[in-house]
C-alpha cells in the first residue's frame, strides 16, 4: 500500500517490476490517492494506464526542461556556479606558482579561494 502510486519507482519499467513481485508473493498493490487495487481486473487496467500517465509525464517534463536550458544557452545564459577566480587571476595564480614558486595554500589564502581551486589553475 502506498500514498501515491507514483513515488514507488523512477520508471514506469521499475513500479511494473515492483507490482509484479508483489502480485508474485501473493499479495496486491494499493494506492491510496488513486484508489487503484490490482487484486481485481478493473484495477489491473486502471494501474497500468495511470503509470503509463504518469511516464509520459516525466518524460515531458524532461523535455521542458531541456529545451528551456537550450533557450537560456542560446539566449547567453550559462547555468552553474560563476568562477571563483577571473581570467587575469587564473594568469596571475599561475605566475606565482611559476615564477615566485610559492606554495599552493599561500596562494589560495590571498585570493580567498580554496587549494582545490588552485590546484585546478
Amino acid at each position: 500500500m502506498v500514498t501515491k502510486y507514483d513515488r514507488l519507482a523512477r520508471s514506469l519499467r521499475d513500479l511494473l517490476n515492483i507490482v509484479q513481485a508483489i502480485q508474485g508473493r501473493g499479495a496486491g498493490f494499493r494506492s491510496l490517492a488513486e484508489d487503484i487495487d490490482t487484486m481485481t481486473p478493473a484495477g489491473r487496467l486502471v494501474f497500468h494506464v495511470f503509470a503509463s500517465i504518469a511516464q509520459f509525464e516525466r518524460e515531458r517534463i524532461s523535455e521542458r526542461t531541456k529545451e528551456g536550458l537550450d533557450a537560456a544557452r542560446k539566449r547567453g545564459r550559462i547555468g552553474g556556479r560563476p568562477p571563483a577566480l577571473s581570467a587575469a587571476q587564473w594568469v596571475e595564480v599561475r605566475r606565482m606558482r611559476a615564477e615566485e614558486l610559492r606554495p599552493l595554500p599561500e596562494i589560495a589564502q590571498l585570493f580567498r579561494v580554496s587549494f582545490k581551486t588552485i590546484r585546478r589553475a
